[in-house]
């Protein structure tokens, strides 16, 4: 009798679905101000990789509404409930940038799809639990700034958020202007919910810059752009890769044409060579998802698919060492992320060090130019 109920309940076990042995919670604003972030990667987490090395993962998905009072809340259910492992988000950076004291007192290894270099930099002992999958804001620049040195560019014009996005781009702009020898001879700031820049464009229009440099997000980035349009401004006008967004477009209209930006390849994908190792990953990427969800993904959602590529990279190494749901596993998956080397991705190829928690060098950003609605590759 005893025989047969052990195995029965073998039978029994067996026909259970396999418990999950990673957890990874995801957090992503995929509802309110920040939807037009976070539906993409709400829906890239559904391509996330369920197996990784022989190990069961199990992804909890939550959305935080655009809200970073709820995100934090949410963070903490997955730490004290949930148990994760690791954590994918949050989307935008002011909630990413609140969430980083949680995460480094839990010693969460978290992966933030988040726009500004604020969430790893300067480096601490807070931030190195935290990585960005997306290209740090020096990255960036150093393209705008190479690009406006070509075009004989001499002064410039800065507006940006009055957050760590348009705060840390005013930095680190500023700082790699003044190496080129070009001059910034007006720095203004709007808040996100503002629906008029028209004083801080006439401003900016009163200093006669050659060019004017826009660190905004989406339909946010458009707004000083049409402001200046408007004022008569005739010079270039440079975007941040927070640009890269169909409210961009949907907002600005034929007004923000001409507009130069440098971001993810991904927004020119058909002009990018064969040669180029991320070509090959991001067309991988847009066909999984277009053929899950009928549509073409934005680049936020790559942020997402990018952060499964690296637990590919990192959970089997950290399993060597220690168990998952243990605080060792944690660590060593933390470990394992920083050594990453030479993982290509969808928007460039990843060289983590204890320093740069990004990874990303010049293979991770083109020039590009707005012509008719469409990014296409810049010409110098």
């Amino acid at each position: 009798m005893k025989l047969k109920f052990t195995l029965l309940a073998a039978l029994v076990a067996a026909a259970l679905p396999a418990l999950a042995q990673v957890k990874v919670g995801v957090i992503y604003s995929a509802s309110g101000p920040g939807a037009f972030v976070g539906i993409s990667q709400k829906n890239t987490a559904q391509l996330l990789p369920k197996k990784i090395g022989g190990l069961t993962v199990d992804y909890v998905t939550y959305d935080d509404a655009s809200d970073p009072t709820q995100s934090i809340q949410i963070l903490k259910r997955l730490i004290s409930e949930h148990k994760i492992d690791a954590l994918i988000g949050p989307s935008l950076t002011p909630i990413g940038v609140a969430a980083v004291p949680t995460v480094a007192e839990a010693q969460i290894p978290a992966m933030m799809p988040s726009g500004s270099a604020a969430v790893v930099l300067p480096m601490d002992d807070k931030k190195k639990w935290v990585f960005k999958t997306t290209q740090n804001d020096d990255v960036i620049c150093s393209a705008i700034v190479e690009h406006m040195s070509k075009a004989g560019i001499k002064t410039v014009g800065f507006i940006g958020y009055n957050d760590p996005y348009g705060e840390n781009w005013a930095k680190v702009s500023a700082a790699q202007m003044e190496k080129a020898g070009i001059k910034v001879v007006a720095s203004e700031r709007y808040s996100r919910n503002d629906t008029s820049v028209t004083g801080q464009a006439l401003k900016l229009l009163s200093t006669k810059p050659d060019a004017v440099l826009v660190a905004g997000v989406a339909a946010g980035a458009a707004l000083p752009h049409v402001a200046l349009v408007d004022a008569g401004y005739k010079g270039k006008i440079y975007q941040t890769h927070g640009a890269a967004t169909p409210d961009f477009l949907k907002i600005g209209g034929k007004k923000v044409d001409g507009a130069l930006m440098a971001a993810s390849l991904m927004l020119v994908l058909p002009e990018i060579s064969d040669k180029n190792p991320s070509k090959k990953v991001a067309t991988e990427y847009i066909a999984a998802y277009e053929k899950l969800h009928a549509s073409k993904p934005a680049t936020f959602g790559a942020n997402v698919y990018d952060a499964g590529l690296l637990l590919q990279k990192a959970i089997p190494e950290a399993a060597k060492k220690a168990k998952p749901g243990t605080a060792e596993f944690r660590a060593a998956l933390r470990d394992a992320l920083e050594s990453t080397k030479e993982l290509v991705a969808t928007q460039g190829v990843y060289n983590m060090t204890p320093q740069d928690h990004s990874g990303f060098d010049n293979r991770g950003r083109v020039m590009m130019t707005l012509q008719d609605g469409h990014w296409k590759l810049a010409k110098d």
